[in-house]
């Protein structure tokens, strides 16, 4: 494998990063978060026409058939502008669908960014682990009847279609569900990341045969390929958070004086910032290992997500918790940018399960092997 990205993959990061700067700007990341959705038509549409959404799925599938490592570049670069919206939800409910059912009529409106996306898994009484689906999908008229509730759906007040994850007889199902079907409701919930929106989702409708993307066995595989690819997402994400922290913290820390000198010359304060740049340096390394082995080492590709996740879930509580230390008490203020990244880490933490499921995880699977 290639330790640095190639010259393409640099050029990508530059044009992400370049976008981000002119789009998303704090100030407009912030008039997001007061809305109801966190979502801008103009903001989705330079991102949507930029082809990210769709950057690891083939170009059959309106993707731009590149890889994981591309994705993750993209990832990394949104969250080092905090970037609000429904990116993540839309690029799972995508990628879900493409190792579903590459044929369904979902698939490329999500991927070319003309329709947004969510993903159902996770429910009042149950947690990350596919084994905790039990929202009921009794089969009806060649369709199901999906009768039950999801909890804290990322981007549903946004989807236009919602893929859901139920159980019926024959194991479990995922099922495309139009946000706006009868016996479809959407209930905000207050979530600590205002950047991202969380919502329940109570269903009481059927679905028609064309939209039911997998049952059984292929349903659990897709749900699983799918949710490493997702958590990828969430661990860059976070990775790009922690660098923001540190950039800001190391130049806060070489302006910022007390007693005649600046803060950064203090052993305390160095010694906050080298732990930053360590567990940030490291997160990166495990990120992009991770993203590599999603598409050069499948077989290896579920342990080196677990890893990374379960690693940056930990360094980007960590680096935010110093970035707050260092810059003292104007560091949790609400003029302060740092506190959007303080809450993003803290929620992206637990997206896709958290460091202690990560790790459980992995204990699972070395009693596979």
């Amino acid at each position: 494998m290639e330790f640095d990205l190639s010259k393409p993959q640099r050029l990508l990061q530059k044009s992400a990063r370049d976008l981000f700067t002119r789009e998303c700007p704090p100030k407009r990341v912030r008039e997001l978060m007061a809305t109801d959705t966190a979502f801008n038509p103009e903001l989705w549409a330079a991102v949507a026409d930029q082809g990210w959404l769709g950057l690891h799925l083939d170009e059959a599938a309106g993707g731009l058939g590149l890889g994981t490592v591309e994705l993750a570049v993209v990832a990394e670069e949104m969250g080092r502008a905090c970037f609000p919206g429904p990116f993540l939800g839309t690029v799972w409910a995508a990628t879900l669908i493409a190792e579903a059912n590459s044929e369904s009529s979902h698939l490329e409106p999500l991927a070319t960014g003309e329709t947004k996306g969510a993903v159902a898994l996770v429910e009042p009484d149950g947690g990350w682990d596919p084994s905790d689906v039990q929202l009921q999908a009794e089969a009806a008229s060649g369709g199901y009847k999906l009768s039950g509730t999801k909890a804290f759906v990322l981007d549903a007040a946004t989807a236009d279609v919602i893929v859901c994850a139920a159980r019926s007889a024959e194991g479990l199902v995922l099922a495309a569900v139009p946000a706006k079907a009868d016996g479809v409701q959407i209930t905000p919930v207050p979530s600590l990341d205002a950047t991202r929106k969380l919502a329940d989702v109570t269903l009481d409708t059927s679905v028609a045969a064309d939209d039911v993307l997998a049952v059984g066995k292929a349903a659990a595989a897709a749900l699983e390929r799918a949710g490493d690819v997702a958590s990828l997402c969430a661990s860059a994400d976070m990775l790009g958070g922690m660098q923001w922290i540190l950039d800001d913290s190391v130049e806060y820390a070489k302006t910022r004086q007390q007693f005649g000198k600046v803060i950064g010359s203090f052993q305390a304060v160095s010694h906050m910032c080298a732990d930053m740049l360590l567990w940030t340096e490291s997160s990166r390394s495990a990120v992009y290992f991770a993203a590599w082995a999603l598409q050069a080492e499948p077989e290896n590709a579920r342990r080196a997500v677990a890893i990374a996740k379960a690693y940056a879930s930990d360094a980007s509580r960590e680096v935010a918790n110093r970035g707050v230390q260092v810059h003292g008490g104007i560091g949790f203020t609400w003029e302060h940018d740092l506190q959007l990244y303080y809450k993003r880490s803290k929620a992206s933490e637990i997206l896709c399960g958290d460091a202690t499921f990560q790790r459980t995880r992995l204990a699972e699977m070395a009693f596979e092997a």
